[in-house]
């Protein structure tokens, strides 16, 4: 599986997300960078996040981020 420039925005931007409190969520705001804003687009059409400029995670959302913040953190160790 290629890592586009597009799944990399993804799961950045999932890694923004604290996932030790589901009352977090995360507001695009439009003057954001647009490799953003399309990324909370992307996610909210997957069905991961509850608004189109980010809100919370959704039930899949909170799995795929718990996921996506694993792999950052074995990847970023040593």
């Amino acid at each position: 599986m290629l890592l586009t420039d597009e799944l990399v925005a993804e799961i950045k931007f999932l890694s923004l997300f604290n996932l030790e409190s589901v009352q977090e969520g995360v507001k695009v705001h439009g003057n954001a960078d647009p490799v953003l804003i399309a990324a909370a687009q992307r996610l909210f059409d997957k069905g991961l996040v509850t608004q189109h400029d980010g809100g919370y995670l959704t039930d899949l959302g909170i799995e795929v981020a718990e996921h996506a913040q694993r792999m950052l953190t074995i990847l970023q160790s040593n």
